[in-house]
């Protein structure tokens, strides 16, 4: 095995051993009360605009080395790159800059990437990106538009009425993947496109823990419905211990497991229990779910980091 597959396939501690390490600390307490907090707190800030909150969140990080691509996606799910599926079809939810969907097309040159995300700011870095990229025939397997998926839903495009209500086993539309036409890189795309009948993967990085808790079972059930029968979703997020969490002070909680940021991004730190509920109840099928935890080393502190991730995939039955 690489250093690089090392890197991200083993497990460097064991979550059992950091849960107990966390519930054990006094200094870590504050995150292990329930929520409401007590009366004598200060009320939490009303609902930020989460779109504008992202959108300048990307406007400070888009250079530099903030984003890496995140290569190791492709060792962690290799269905992405798989030459099973003829011309596969991946929704990218929540794309931010690219940083997910570049290595898909460089990984998978069959594959067509729709890439939503609330920011348009986001939309727009995400679009250099690719421009500058090279990655073979961008302008055909690239389509950016922009979507509140958990505010909004999906647009009927991607999959119509009847196609949802069907649960998309049979495409209502017949006019076959060689009509379906798209605006070539707008980020409005018509709600009165021919309808695609679905995607064969959603890819769901480090997205479903930056919208409100109470605000989830909605957007997986919008995943659900545009995902064709036996499509898998791919997922991987915030983990329940993770350093970023135990970072947080007290009066940065919002909810249980769930912080906001001083620019209005929030975050949601998943247990293996609550992200299996989440999909079993969205309809679909586990199929892995599992902690990886890496240590990390920060170079300037020399500090070693644990850092929690879930890793997961799931898919919508036959």
């Amino acid at each position: 095995m690489s250093e690089a597959e090392a890197e991200y396939f083993s497990k460097d501690f064991d979550w059992d051993d950091l849960r107990n390490d966390v519930e054990s600390d006094p200094s870590l307490r504050h995150h292990l009360l329930p929520f409401p907090p007590p009366a004598a707190a200060p009320a939490p800030p009303p609902p930020p605009d989460v779109a504008a909150a992202w959108g300048g969140f990307h406007a400070r990080h888009h250079t530099g080395k903030f984003f890496k691509e995140r290569r190791y996606l492709l060792k962690e799910f290799p269905e992405l790159v798989s030459r099973g599926k003829k011309n596969p079809r991946v929704l990218e939810v929540g794309c931010g800059n690219g940083s997910t969907v570049l290595p898909i097309l460089r990984g998978n040159e069959d594959v067509v990437v729709y890439a939503c995300d609330c920011s348009g700011e986001a939309l727009e870095y995400a679009k250099e990106m690719l421009d500058a990229s090279n990655v073979a025939s961008i302008e055909r397997r690239f389509y950016p538009f922009l979507c509140d998926f958990a505010l909004h839903g999906f647009p009927m495009w991607l999959a119509c009425g009847p196609c949802r209500e069907t649960s998309l086993r049979q495409h209502c539309c017949s006019s076959g993947e060689e009509k379906v036409e798209l605006p070539l890189r707008g980020f409005d795309m018509s709600q009165d496109s021919s309808c695609l009948g679905g995607v064969d993967f959603i890819t769901l990085i480090f997205t479903l823990s930056a919208i409100p808790f109470q605000t989830m079972p909605k957007a997986l059930a919008e995943c659900f419905c545009v995902l064709k029968p036996g499509g898998l979703l791919l997922f991987r997020d915030y983990g329940l211990y993770d350093m970023t969490m135990l970072r947080f002070e007290s009066g940065k909680r919002v909810g249980f497991r769930e912080y906001m940021r001083s620019d209005a991004t929030r975050s949601y730190f998943f247990s293996l229990e609550i992200v299996r509920d989440l999909f079993v109840c969205a309809g679909f099928i586990e199929l892995e779910l599992e902690y990886c935890c890496i240590k990390s080393l920060n170079r300037r502190s020399g500090k070693s980091m644990c850092r929690v991730w879930v890793h997961g995939k799931f898919q919508k039955p036959e």
